[in-house]
């Protein structure tokens, strides 16, 4: 076995899931990742932790959601007690296929996520960390050698957390502190509100509140979104491709929406319910070992230069006490992309934090830290939130 698996598995036990003697772990391993999943129970026996294993394959699911009616069950006892029970949950990605679901039907899918929304809820509050382990479908998604994709993956993966994390500390103060953010380039002018949030520093370690491995950003939960945003990172969307999508956003929803590819999947996505109009995330990318697209969004929104926004869900992290009910709810939590390379920039209150893609405490950034630019919409006579 490549020696990187036990390293991989390592990070993922100790530094991200902070694993201690006596905790009940349940351990969700895709098709092709048996070999992470070796290393990973290897070192979940070392910790003294108890482990339960479950198969999680997209073939199965499809298998079973064809041939399903579309009445699903709600919340079935047997597994929401699993994940009620459990201290952390492990995710380990890999299948074979990563189109296994194409030919689902969105309704029955939507359906069966809905059906399980307290199992879901369950899960997000154990310690829970996903992860990757790089397989030949994953590379062929990436348009990658295998040989290529794995040294791709581990470069994100094994990586020092511990300086990554003290970088991104300074933008999570930026935004702390912040009431509004605005993000320009072409086809986007689009401005959110960040008062009364937290922003997370996602440094793949759930002492940081943080759940990917590999991670590498800093998110925060907008709200009151005004504008247009054009995300023009490729990425696939319940197994379908979708590209260059277009969003407008008005009084905080979506009110238009436009893709070269995949329309009605974003249709299908803004349609499961009133939370899936409004945006749950903003996250900015800033792990440097991620250099390029793969399609696999556990990766491609931590790419440096990029910034993310998520219909749906936002997260309970982001919400200090006596906010927690602005938080907003959906069964959905979809990211879409967009590059921050030239031309584009990120202001906080008016200040430009980054432009074409570098922070300006990177080498490169030009102009002074406290540039002013023209004023967003809001400023201009919109409202912004106290």
């Amino acid at each position: 076995m490549d020696e990187r698996v036990h390293a991989h598995a390592e990070t993922l036990v100790d530094w991200s899931a902070r694993i201690e003697d006596g905790d009940d772990v349940v351990l969700r391993v895709s098709e092709g990742a048996h070999d992470l999943a070796v290393a990973v129970a290897e070192k979940l026996g070392d910790r003294g932790a108890n482990i339960v294993t479950v198969y999680d394959s997209a073939e199965v699911g499809r298998a079973y959601l064809q041939a399903h009616d579309g009445e699903f069950e709600a919340d079935p006892e047997y597994e929401l007690a699993l994940y009620e029970n459990a201290d952390s949950v492990l995710s380990l990605g890999g299948g074979r296929n990563t189109t296994a679901l194409a030919d689902v039907p969105g309704e029955r899918r939507q359906a069966a996520g809905k059906a399980k929304e307290a199992i879901r809820e369950a899960r997000l509050d154990t310690d829970w960390v996903s992860t990757v382990h790089p397989t030949r479908s994953l590379a062929q998604q990436a348009g990658m050698a295998y040989e290529a994709y794995r040294d791709f993956v581990y470069d994100a993966v094994l990586r020092d957390w511990e300086s990554l994390a003290e970088e991104m500390g300074r933008l999570k103060e930026i935004l702390d502190d912040g009431t509004e953010v605005r993000i320009v380039g072409e086809g986007t002018d689009i401005s959110m509100s960040i008062a009364n949030r937290v922003a997370v520093n996602s440094a793949a370690s759930v002492a940081y509140d943080s759940h990917n491995l590999p991670s590498g950003e800093v998110f925060t939960a907008p709200a009151d979104t005004e504008g247009e945003v054009t995300f023009d990172v490729p990425m696939t969307i319940n197994d379908r491709r979708v590209r260059d999508v277009h969003l407008v956003f008005e009084d905080g929803e979506v009110v238009d929406y436009a893709a070269q590819q995949g329309e009605d999947v974003v249709g299908d996505l803004l349609d499961t319910d009133a939370g899936a109009k409004r945006l749950g995330e903003l996250g900015i990318g800033m792990n440097r070992g991620i250099d390029h697209p793969t399609d696999t969004i556990l990766f491609d929104e931590k790419m440096g230069g990029t910034v993310h926004m998520a219909l749906g869900r936002a997260y309970g992290s982001n919400f200090p006490e006596g906010y927690e009910d602005e938080q907003n709810e959906s069964a959905v939590h979809a990211d879409l992309i967009r590059d921050m390379g030239e031309g584009s920039r990120m202001e906080v209150d008016g200040e430009v934090v980054q432009r074409d893609g570098l922070f300006r405490w990177e080498d490169g950034f030009g102009g002074s830290e406290g540039e002013q630019r023209e004023p967003s919409k809001s400023e201009r006579g919109g409202t912004t939130r106290e």
